[in-house]
């Protein structure tokens, strides 16, 4: 799990119930910006994993997923 998920939900909660300061926006954004870098770099690994097959056994990856997981290998 990622960490500072916990601390985003109370912010927000926060934010809901009875406003933030500036400071606890600020860290809020950057949490988030944390969070949303921390998602789109799992994704982004759970792809480069992935072969795609045609119905005849054919490998059909497509050619950036392809190039991204040999420069991962490497």
């Amino acid at each position: 799990m990622i960490e500072s998920l916990g601390r985003i939900n109370e912010l927000a909660k926060k934010q809901r119930e009875e406003g933030l300061t500036n400071a606890e926006r600020v860290e809020q954004q950057v949490l988030r910006e944390d969070y949303l870098r921390e998602i789109r770099g799992q994704v982004l690994n759970t792809f480069s994993g992935l072969t795609v097959v045609d119905p005849l056994g054919n490998d059909v990856t497509p050619e950036k997923v392809r190039l991204r997981r040999e420069c991962e290998t490497n």
